[in-house]
């Protein structure tokens, strides 16, 4: 299993990696989770914590029976690198202003 955990309070996905926290916030519509942003710390960049992160959050999101979408960069890519991994899971992304990740302290 996956070390990728959904914090549903901040709605983002986390995965800690030497006492830093990557992060992919998202924002839910119904049964869609759509990606917007992620973030990974510049002191654990270059080392797949990205893909990992993207990985088990997708997989998380097929585990509870939703659909995924991204207009996050970084996770459109990732879909786009592993084409027919997750087209079971995909949804079209919905547009709007709730676009910016919701960050709550």
């Amino acid at each position: 299993m996956s070390d990728v955990r959904n914090n549903t309070n901040r709605h983002r996905f986390e995965l800690e990696i030497d006492d830093e926290v990557a992060k992919a916030w998202y924002r839910q519509q119904g049964n869609v989770v759509t990606f917007t942003r992620t973030e990974v710390p510049e002191s654990v960049a270059g080392q797949g914590i990205g893909s990992r992160l993207a990985k088990g959050a997708l997989e998380s999101v097929r585990a509870a029976g939703q659909k995924a979408a991204a207009t996050c960069p970084f996770i459109a890519a990732y879909l786009k690198r592993h084409a027919g991994e997750f087209d079971d899971i995909l949804a079209e992304p919905s547009a709007g202003p709730a676009d910016q990740p919701q960050e709550h302290s």
